[in-house]
């Protein structure tokens, strides 16, 4: 390493030396490993001693905002946490609402609600896969693909709600709009596409050898591990857990649909990255059945504008794993107190646990962190 990359003493320079071989390398805030957060790596120019995320550089205080807006305002700063997953979140802060107003959505919103979800899950799951190809230095063709295959779910969601990104489609009560004409046939035409750009990005990637060889075995999370650690969605599952909050603890139509959970054993990015695909094809599967088999009736019911004094918890899972949303109210038209445990927060605690309990080389970094899928607008709030 020349002399002009090494730094000393400013904790905010991006190489550190210091001592014995050893440096601390700054990945971030604005760096392409990182998004908008910074990881701290000890290292000794090859192999990763520890990794310390350091979030907090989009908070936005999004928990004490909504103490000082109305229920129904929280809608949009609430999506701002993951805007490649709003629904997903959206529905934890919606969920936890109308558990606090005492109110039940009609049945048909429940399904219209499932679809919306399961497509921003395929969105997000198709935009980690591509994260996840390029950190491996792999074929920056998948990137390119998941981007282009996100445009139908993308153009479907307009259709429905009126935008692509940040919908504010759910409310209180329900949606603000049962499906369109022409939405449903649409709708089957793109999962039966799909389906075989699914196969497409399995033969070309999963089963590729090359990328086999950057993912397998490295960055293992075992079973005990994945659950003393609090690791969540695909990551906690890819290592055997079989918890998904839409089966253990169903909401919206989830619990009137057959589906199956995706699990593997090894824990590592490999498989990781496989239960992420596999997901998508239960996406699929769940889209298809709540679309054939949605009820009649209204898609809202009329809400209270203010809440009885009282506490509420709503779990759902998101994209990237479980999050819980409680609130608690003081007879009031907003919340007294709101507080949000996303599914980023968790999964970075087990990207820090990793290199103490394993080898981890300096070029398998940017692997073991994009196989979490991690968010840091969903860790800050």
């Amino acid at each position: 390493m020349s002399d002009m990359m090494v730094y000393r003493g400013n904790p905010f320079n991006e190489i550190e030396e210091l001592g014995d071989g050893m440096f601390r390398l700054h990945m971030g805030p604005q760096h392409p490993i990182s998004g908008q957060g910074r990881f701290i790596i000890l290292t000794d120019g090859e192999r990763v001693f520890d990794i310390e995320v350091d979030i907090g550089y989009s908070h936005r205080g999004t928990e004490k905002l909504l103490e000082h807006r109305t229920f129904i305002q929280g809608i949009v700063p609430v999506e701002r946490m993951v805007m490649i997953d709003t629904a997903n979140i959206l529905m934890g802060y919606v969920g936890a609402v109308e558990r606090i107003l005492g109110v039940e959505p009609p049945p048909r919103a429940n399904y219209i609600r499932t679809i919306v979800m399961e497509m921003n899950r395929i969105i997000s799951h198709l935009y980690a896969l591509g994260l996840l190809s390029e950190s491996a230095a792999w074929n920056p063709a998948v990137f390119l693909w998941t981007t282009a295959d996100r445009e139908p779910f993308l153009d479907l969601l307009e259709m429905l709600t009126g935008a692509r990104w940040s919908y504010s489609f759910f409310v209180p009560g329900g949606v603000r709009a049962d499906i369109p004409r022409g939405f449903k046939e649409r709708l089957l035409v793109t999962l039966d596409w799909f389906e075989k750009r699914i196969d497409v990005i399995e033969e070309a990637w999963i089963y590729n050898e090359l990328f086999r060889m950057r993912t397998e075995g490295m960055g293992v999370v075992s079973r005990q591990e994945a659950i003393e650690w609090g690791v969540a969605g695909p990551n906690l599952r890819a290592s055997g857990v079989a918890y998904d909050t839409r089966k253990n603890e169903p909401y919206a139509a989830y619990g009137e649909l057959d589906f199956k959970m995706v699990t593997h054993t090894a824990g590592d990015a490999y498989a990781r990255g496989w239960a992420r695909v596999e997901e998508m094809r239960v996406s699929v599967d769940i889209i298809r059945q709540a679309i054939e088999n949605m009820p009649d009736g209204p898609v809202r019911v009329r809400v209270p504008q203010r809440a009885k004094p009282g506490e509420a918890l709503f779990r759902v899972e998101t994209s990237r794993g479980e999050m819980n949303v409680y609130i608690v109210s003081d007879g009031k038209d907003k919340p007294y107190r709101v507080k949000i445990s996303p599914a980023s927060f968790r999964n970075f605690f087990a990207i820090e646990m990793i290199p103490k309990t394993q080898t981890v080389l300096l070029a398998d970094a940017p692997v073991l962190i994009y196989s979490f899928d991690p968010w840091f607008l969903d860790a800050d709030r």
